[in-house]
């Protein structure tokens, strides 16, 4: 036997050369890769640990990637890439140039579909199986692996309740470990754990009522029960339905016991899954928890807000509220369309409600906002948070579209804060009591201040602020990339040629102040952490179009393409908005 047999697996047809006794092994030492790789370079780890059994496999019995496979969501997909092809560069994962973090197509043959978001691949994969159907190849299997969590989802049971009523040759796989990012919510959830402790009969299988061959529970960690199942799925045709049990953070016992932190942990001992501490004293709050301390602190004075978010109350901060009042705030679990019309629904009953997801997740419930919400002008308030570039997540996850998505829509305020301290204050504002709906976009990580608690102040809705006078070039920026402006500024040879301004609301404008910008000055430049195309640059070249300004206007921020991973720092000079990049386009003038 060779003593390592990872380094000798390329692809899975070198995973099926092995003797079914020796894919424990393979399992162990994939095992031991992934927290390896993680530990030093970050990642997603909890949910890849839990499927290894399932990964190895599913490549071992099926012939992929002839046979199709496709993974919710992509946080458990690090094993599947280090087994087809990847392991070599597995370390660049989620770095500038190097390989995702989620199932890519045009990153490998071996990822039948691109997904970052939950939910998808039961639709996507029941696509395929009926396109094998009407190319003659009944022969192919079409597998979808799908968390509880992620199952949820009404695009899930969507997918769901067509495949029924198909003859497509669809294996639905559910890893059910009772966690997303948190602890799964739901009835459905609960219905899961009573099939598990072998409460519901069988005969009341509300999968199997939807004309699935159902199968399982069975241990998915076990990896010889999931092959003998395996095969014995791979020669039923239709629609088949797996469900497994398995642990999230599997051989990890920190990963397993706090599921919630390991789930991303960031830098870890790999021998004794410790996490390095990071110094935290003295740091400006992340926005996450400013949003979440200040929620909490209003709400103890208002009764009538309650929060709302789609299965991120960590992540967000809500869980603060959460804890503190838990009758009034909610997660509903990956349900972003049932989280905005919701809101709705309570706003109509005079709730203050704050809907908190973050800004990629909002493109998802994009109806909703416009028929439900913006159309019966009901005054909910979007929280988005992670807006703007957000990092190693990639392109999936860049909240970069926001600005451009929702200006468009008629009633909606759209606001930016320049710092923590404007964010604490539009949310005391906001739940005073507005006439529109409101979106307020803030981005990931920490803010700029340290001492962010002062007294509240309420906003006036659709002032923009100058924040340095000049006499040459006016530099308009909307939210936390305006700091950015500052420190361009601070190291520029004639600052005093620069007027800045803040300009946090894109929606409603500052008309006033923009006239008097435009007669005051012929080069402006417009700075956003969102797509230029539709975005407040955009707003602002038809303001000068429609009042007949002729001002030379340079429009800066996220250009017309899919910003791949890498740090906020690096994709910031991608874009040339960060403060290197200002200075030089500054000196420009």
């Amino acid at each position: 036997m060779k003593t390592n047999l990872l380094e000798h697996i390329y692809n899975p047809t070198d995973l099926r050369q092995l003797d079914e006794v020796q894919l424990p092994q393979v399992a162990q030492e994939l095992r031991n890769f992934i927290i390896g790789v993680v530990a030093v370079k970050e990642g997603h780890l909890g949910a890849s640990l839990g499927v290894v059994e399932l990964t190895i496999a599913l490549h071992y019995v099926f012939d992929t990637p002839n046979d199709l496979l496709i993974w919710d969501v992509g946080h458990q997909a690090y094993g599947h890439k280090i087994l087809t092809e990847r392991r070599e560069n597995f370390h660049t994962n989620r770095q500038l140039n190097g390989i995702s973090g989620f199932p890519k197509r045009s990153e490998s043959v071996y990822d039948a579909f691109g997904v970052g978001h939950s939910s998808t691949s039961i639709s996507a994969a029941l696509g395929m199986a009926i396109a094998s159907n009407l190319k003659g190849d009944f022969d192919k299997h079409h597998i979808a692996v799908i968390g509880d969590a992620s199952i949820a989802s009404g695009m899930a049971f969507e997918g769901l309740n067509h495949a029924g009523v198909t003859d497509a040759n669809l294996l639905v796989i559910l890893n059910d470990n009772a966690i997303g990012i948190d602890p799964s919510v739901g009835a459905l959830k609960n219905y899961l754990t009573a099939v598990k402790e072998g409460k519901n009969p069988r005969k009341n299988n509300m999968i199997r009522s939807l004309n699935f061959d159902y199968s399982g529970p069975i241990d998915g960690n076990d990896i010889f029960a999931v092959l003998k199942e395996l095969k014995r799925l791979q020669k039923i045709k239709g629609p088949k339905f797996l469900h497994l049990i398995t642990t999230k953070g599997k051989g990890l016992q920190q990963a397993e016991d706090d599921q919630v932190k390991y789930h991303a942990p960031g830098k870890f001992d790999a021998s004794t899954g410790e996490i390095h501490p990071k110094l935290e004293e003295n740091l400006p709050p992340k926005y996450q928890d400013v949003f979440g301390l200040t929620l909490l602190d209003l709400a103890k004075a208002n009764e009538k807000i309650v929060g709302i978010t789609p299965a991120m109350p960590s992540g967000s901060s809500l869980k603060f509220m959460m804890d503190a009042f838990p009758k009034r705030a909610f997660d509903v679990g990956i349900a972003e369309q049932h989280a905005v019309t919701l809101s709705a629904g309570m706003a109509t009953q005079g709730m203050v409600v704050f809907c908190n997801i973050y800004s990629t997740f909002l493109q998802r419930a994009y109806d909703q906002v416009i028929h439900d919400v913006a159309l019966q002008n009901l005054p909910v308030i979007f929280c988005l948070d992670r807006a703007g570039l957000v990092g190693e997540d990639g392109a999936t996850h860049q909240g970069v579209f926001d600005l451009a998505y929702l200006r468009c829509i008629p009633n909606m305020i759209v606001y930016s804060p320049l710092n923590e301290i404007a964010l604490r204050n539009i949310l005391y504002t906001a739940q005073l009591g507005l006439n529109h709906p409101i979106a307020i976009r803030y981005p990931r990580g920490r803010g700029q201040i340290v001492d962010w608690q002062k007294p509240y102040e309420k906003i006036e809705i659709g002032k923009a602020n100058c924040l340095k006078e000049g006499t040459k070039v006016a530099i308009l920026s909307n939210g936390t990339i305006g700091n950015n402006v500052t420190l361009a500024l601070a190291e520029m040879n004639h600052p005093e040629n620069f007027s800045h301004y803040d300009f946090s609301f894109v929606k409603p404008l500052d008309n006033k102040l923009l006239h008097s910008i435009f007669k005051d000055f012929t080069n402006i430049v417009t700075i956003e952490d969102g797509v230029i195309k539709g975005g407040f640059g955009t707003t602002i070249v038809e303001f000068a179009a429609k009042n007949n300004y002729n001002s030379s206007i340079k429009t800066l921020g996220i250009p017309d393409e899919f910003i791949e991973q890498g740090t906020v720092n690096e994709l910031q000079q991608y874009c040339k908005i960060d403060v290197s990049s200002l200075s030089t386009i500054f000196s420009s003038y």
